[in-house]
């Protein structure tokens, strides 16, 4: 039986050297960024006439400025050569780097160590189209939740390694040599595993690169605004690196302020958000049943907001002196743990779908300079974070469990905004809900349905409950032929109207509506798209499949296209089925129902018929109900 774990992937050439070399770039970026700033802090006390809370923001400041002057040029280095050589000589380029920082490490020189601070965000800035556009052509279809999963947990876990170690290492007694030998060593190791990492051929091979910076960048955002899903996909990565950015800064003052902690306390935070985000992260996998599940993107933002407003709520009134171990013991302290670590699963579920969902949108020709103009909204996310901190705890005067209150009411209210705008978010939130929580969902044969191209499905009809459980399933969007009477009702029919469903009746009695069907289905197929019809023309009344009316003649006659006959079992008995009197009327049977959905071999159109449809739809549903 295939294994469908993503940790597979960890012992797979065509990912794991990859993994090892975004790992070691970001565990190093972090160490060598945060070693140098506690050297700044603790041992050069300023640089260049400047304070040293000066100097911290301007080496903040080196670091991200990058992103912005060169992810336009990366883009297009991305897409215009085989990947695995673009990232290997990324890789060299971070050992000479290295090279040069473990000198200035060692022998103290502060001023040229934030020359090469600026120089290792420029080889981040290069790294970060190439990182994320190789997955797609790495990875298969099912696979690229889980490699992103993986992907986003060891980003954040490096982060946090980095960062712990750059304070373990600068306790030492000789912390500059010990530093110098750890980023050097870093560098060398991702450089190794670069070179195992398999060719990942040029998407744009034609693509003429302009080393115009900002007139590329605008560019940039210009190709990421063609796809209007996708780009608000991106708007919603880059809010929640507004929201990780603007609670990671405010840990230290936090911890100190609210929770009255020592640094210690500043440890464990970072390490319970971090690994928050890591859990949520590789969840993703399993709740995304080996798909793309937008569905699980509104759960993300539920949790940030709920647990963001919980966290301000269950501040301590009256706090005490606390180390890491009060944290996890004293109960009013360990519930501000518990929602920090919440807000960082719910923030893992968040992110991995949606970046998942712009890979897959985006054409390959394009793909990284989308992500390059992805890193660019995120850099330029994390700027507006840190100056509306500055406002809001500055000018306005809020304290930092206020700010927190109204970043998560913020969050509110920017979901709303992109669930209204792309209604497939709020759409698969209630499929994934249904499909997990009414019903327990069997697939069977679905890689039957082709990847592209039209392709009718044909289905018995059981339950007002069919739809949804099909549209969970199938992973290409699906277009339901449905009783126009469902489309008169105010919470059904606006649900199944986002699902650009297709309304139907009786010829006799509302003809207009009966002709427009049948032209929208056509328009439909001849757009490429996957429609779904049940042939009864209605729900069944006595568990049995009914005879097949003959418009799946009608629609293939206009359209020749595979039909993939559908059965599903289970469903008769349930609360939204005729079984024991009308639907809606009386106790279901059972709950937690499980229930199978069954794909048969395609049909070519011309071998299909209403009569022969109906045989293979009976044969795949047996005797079940």
């Amino acid at each position: 039986m295939e294994d469908h774990s993503q940790f597979r992937l960890l012992s797979e050439r065509r990912f794991l050297p990859f993994f090892v070399t975004q790992f070691a770039g970001a565990f190093n970026d972090n160490l060598f960024k945060n070693a140098l700033l506690l050297l700044v802090t603790y041992s050069a006390g300023g640089l260049f006439g400047l304070s040293s809370d000066v100097v911290v923001n301007l080496a903040a400041m080196l670091f991200i400025l990058p992103f912005f002057l060169f992810s336009a040029i990366a883009g297009q280095v991305a897409d215009r050569y085989e990947k695995s050589t673009v990232i290997r000589w990324i890789k060299f380029a971070e050992v000479v780097i290295m090279g040069i920082a473990a000198v200035g490490l060692w022998f103290g020189w502060y001023e040229v160590l934030f020359l090469l601070l600026f120089l290792t965000g420029v080889q981040s800035a290069f790294f970060g189209p190439v990182k994320y556009a190789i997955l797609p052509q790495a990875l298969k279809e099912s696979e690229l939740v889980g490699g992103n999963a993986l992907v986003e947990m060891g980003t954040f876990v490096a982060i946090l390694v980095g960062t712990l170690m750059a304070g373990v290492m600068m306790k030492a007694a000789a912390s500059g040599p010990v530093i110098a030998i750890a980023v050097a060593v870093l560098a060398v190791i991702g450089l190794v595993a670069a070179w195992r990492i398999p060719r990942a051929e040029a998407a744009a091979p034609d693509l003429r690169i302009r080393f115009r910076p900002l007139q590329e960048t605008w560019k940039l955002m210009a190709i990421a605004r063609d796809n209007h899903n996708v780009f608000l996909s991106i708007m919603a990565i880059s809010w929640f690196w507004f929201l990780g950015a603007a609670y990671l800064t405010q840990f230290p003052n936090f911890a100190k302020t609210h929770l009255m902690g020592d640094e210690t306390v500043v440890t464990l935070l970072l390490a319970i958000f971090t690994i928050g985000i890591a859990a949520g992260s590789i969840a993703c996998e399993r709740l995304s049943g080996h798909k793309i599940e937008l569905g699980i993107v509104p759960i993300g933002s539920i949790g940030l907001s709920f647990f963001g407003i919980d966290l301000f709520f269950n501040m301590p009134e009256q706090p005490i002196p606390s180390d890491w171990w009060l944290i996890i013991t004293d109960p009013h302290y360990r519930q501000v743990a518990i929602d920090l670590l919440a807000i960082g699963i719910f923030g893992g579920l968040f992110i991995v779908p949606l970046y998942a969902y712009v890979q897959q949108e985006t054409p390959p020709a394009t793909r990284a300079r989308v992500i390059a103009a992805l890193n660019i909204f995120n850099a330029l996310f994390m700027v507006v974070s840190a100056l509306l901190g500055m406002l809001m705890l500055g000018l306005f005067g809020l304290t930092i469990p206020e700010f927190f209150l109204v970043l998560s009411i913020m969050n509110l209210m920017v979901a709303a905004y992109v669930y209204q705008q792309v209604p497939d978010f709020a759409l698969r939130f209630v499929i994934w809900v249904l499909s997990h929580t009414i019903y327990r969902v069997t697939h069977h044969n679905l890689d039957r349905i082709p990847e592209q191209g039209p392709v009718l499905l044909v289905c018995n009809h059981v339950s007002y409950m069919d739809a949804l459980v099909i549209a969970g399933a199938v992973r290409r969007p699906v277009r339901f032929v449905m009783d126009h009477n469902i489309f008169a009702t105010p919470v059904m029919g606006g649900f199944f109207r986002l699902a650009k469903a297709i309304p139907i009746g009786p010829k006799s009695k509302v003809p207009e509506i009966y002709e427009a069907a049948f032209d929208r289905i056509d328009e439909e197929l001849a757009a490429g798209h996957v429609v779904c019809i049940f042939p009864e023309g209605k729900l069944t009344k006595d568990g049995e499949v009914d005879t097949f009316k003959p418009g799946v003649d009608m629609i293939l006659a206009r359209r020749p296209v595979p039909v993939v006959p559908m059965a599903l079992r289970g469903l008769w008995g349930s609360f939204f089925s005729h079984c024991g009197g009308p639907a809606f009327s009386h106790w279901p049977r059972r709950f937690w129902s499980r229930i199978h959905l069954l794909a048969g071999l395609p049909v070519s159109p011309h071998e299909a018929s209403a009569e022969r449809l109906e045989q293979k739809v009976k044969a795949l549903r047996g005797d079940a109900q």
